[in-house]
């Protein structure tokens, strides 16, 4: 079987702006507020949940690092065809 996780992320075009975001999100400001603000993903209106997917599922940068990161520590910023991602999982099992 298997394994799966549950992630939230934020998604920008520039490592920059990644990297500004990283920076607001030390000093204690919302992961939901800012992936509201700042996500180019339409998961960006729901905080950047990505609800539960199995290991495989995402792109390979994005997939790796979901599998290797710290839990409920955000992280990144990851490097994907699609732009720049933050990443905070959840769990996984």
């Amino acid at each position: 079987m298997a394994k799966s996780a549950a992630a939230l992320h934020i998604l920008v075009k520039t490592e920059e702006l990644a990297l500004e975001i990283l920076a607001k999100l030390d000093r204690g400001v919302s992961f939901d507020h800012l992936a509201k603000r700042y996500s180019s993903c339409p998961s960006g209106h729901n905080g950047g949940d990505l609800g539960e997917f199995k290991q495989g599922m995402m792109v390979k940068p994005f997939d790796d690092a979901v599998f290797s990161c710290p839990l409920l520590k955000p992280y990144g910023p990851v490097k994907t065809k699609f732009g720049y991602h933050i990443i905070k999982v959840l769990y996984r099992r």
